[in-house]
């Protein structure tokens, strides 16, 4: 099926270039406009689509090919953007870097081709004029496939020094669609891993917001910007959902022995019951067979557990769960009916003493853990269900310590299950990212949950009883029968 979505995506030559700005500011003016504006973020990035969704009232999504895979791109963007006028996609890190050592996997550049979409190209023009010239005409032509249609300058100093900017560019055959002056940076401060997410500064985070919008309005030519968009043309694809990608995720994988040195595990005795054979419904929700139950699934959110790709809720829904939020800062106990619960992402560290003064429900999430309940924890979920953060006490649902460190663990990750678990069966291939400066020096007995291919035979994580736990995050639209074993799971736990 053949669409036409307004589109454009936000690159620049590196990081620090002004994208967030420029493609937040964007979002927020358009949106003030009255049109429909549909958020994403090129890679795996969670804190910027916070900032999107405050900028657009629209919920904030990602386009991450090695995440998903490069086929899936244009789906998920697709599904995102329903309904709407316009479609801002925010780039990552320098519009060719990708993935390390897989060319253009994952790169800006790549997103742009795949959702056929016109690029705007955001330079930091604070200590160049006629240098410019030659910086834009490179990443003009070295990819002839990815369409460059207008530049944003960012960080003039004068006007003086906006006229050279602009004679030099004269001879590219690109247009300058703004000019943003080098003015006291908007307030969107940053800490070890990054931006201070929009959850833990909401009023702040309203007023920087409005602020990219003011500089945007004032610096930037919006009807040729909107223009641009227009002119992207048609997009083929189908539309991602996640009823239909349930319905066609294929069955879990047989179990395959020793993976590039990850040896698979044998499973983990407290699995409770064998998978019931249920065949998957063409809706976007799968009605679960007589006599099993709807399961509600707890997901911890709030300022310390925030990250969270949104296709991951509305998968467990399909599935069939009921999915209900809850703040683990807050609440003194987890949703009434819990059969099952999922801790994505966040910052534990920066909330310990408070996580672990909620002395009530770090002992239902202990007594859950107990029961034989489904557990999934991604990075702060790990942290969160260790006997300690920094000596402070947490869940103890697994046996290990959690500290801060001075380095920083990053990149991209392909991983292969290597014991079977609540999430997925020995040898499901998966892939994902680390981000995180924490370390967690396990105990002993509980069994590793991925290996890392091509990394010497690394594993990491625990399965535990019914317990996921790991460092990796994972985008389950890659793998939508993650879910489905999830809430089956939950329903015959």
């Amino acid at each position: 099926m053949v669409r036409s979505v307004p589109r454009l995506v936000i690159a620049a030559p590196s990081s620090g270039s002004g994208k967030t700005t420029v493609a937040t500011g964007l979002m927020a003016a358009f949106a003030a406009r009255g049109f429909a504006v549909s958020p994403h973020k090129v890679g795996p990035d969670y804190i910027d689509p916070g900032y999107h969704s405050l900028a657009t009232g629209r919920v904030g999504r990602n386009l991450d090919a090695y995440l998903c895979g490069p086929e899936l791109v244009a789906p998920l963007f697709l599904h995102g953007a329903q309904g709407c006028d316009l479609a801002v996609v925010e780039g990552v890190m320098g519009m060719y870097d990708g993935a390390a050592g897989e060319g253009e996997l994952a790169s800006t550049a790549q997103v742009a081709k795949l959702l056929r979409a016109p690029v705007v190209l955001v330079v930091d023009a604070s200590s160049q004029s006629r240098s410019v010239a030659a910086l834009v005409h490179g990443f003009v032509s070295w990819d002839p496939e990815v369409r460059v249609g207008g530049v944003i300058l960012n960080k003039v100093a004068s006007d003086r020094h906006e006229e050279l900017l602009r004679e030099a560019l004269e001879g590219v055959g690109v247009a300058v669609l703004g000019v943003l002056r080098r003015v006291a940076q908007v307030d969107t401060p940053s800490r070890h891993l990054g931006l201070v997410p929009v959850v833990e500064r909401r009023g702040a985070a309203v007023e920087a917001v409005a602020a990219m919008a003011a500089q945007v309005e004032a610096g930037c030519d919006l009807e040729a910007v909107m223009d641009l968009a227009r002119g992207a043309g048609e997009l083929g694809g189908e539309v991602w959902s996640p009823g239909a990608a349930l319905s066609s995720s294929p069955p879990p994988p047989l179990p395959v022995p020793d993976p590039e040195g990850c040896r698979p595990q044998t499973p983990a005795p407290a699995l409770k019951g064998p998978r019931p054979q249920t065949p998957p419904s063409s809706s976007s929700r799968e009605v679960p067979p007589d006599g099993l139950k709807t399961p509600v699934v707890a997901l911890a959110g709030g300022a310390a557990f925030s990250f969270s790709y949104a296709e991951h809720t509305e998968l467990l829904a399909a599935a069939g769960a009921e999915v209900v939020a809850f703040d683990p800062l807050r609440d003194e106990d987890l949703p009434e009916g819990t059969s099952g619960l999922v801790i994505g992402g966040g910052f534990p560290e920066v909330y310990a003493s408070e996580l672990s003064g909620n002395h009530a429900l770090r002992k239902a999430v202990t007594s859950l853990a107990e029961a034989g309940a489904p557990i999934a924890a991604e990075c702060a979920g790990l942290l969160y269900l260790c006997r300690e953060l920094d000596g402070v006490p947490m869940c103890g649902v697994i046996d290990a310590s959690a500290r801060m460190s001075e380095r920083l663990t990053l990149g991209y990750r392909d991983a292969v299950a290597v014991s079977e678990s609540v999430l997925a069966g020995v040898g499901t291939r998966m892939r994902g990212h680390e981000f995180h400066r924490t370390v967690v020096e396990p105990g002993a007995g509980d069994a590793p949950a991925w290996g890392f291919r091509g990394a010497r035979g690394r594993v990491e994580g625990f399965v535990a009883r019914n317990v996921h736990a790991s460092y990796l995050h994972t985008h389950w639209a890659s793998e939508p029968g993650v879910a489905r074993r999830f809430v089956e799971r939950c329903r015959t736990s």
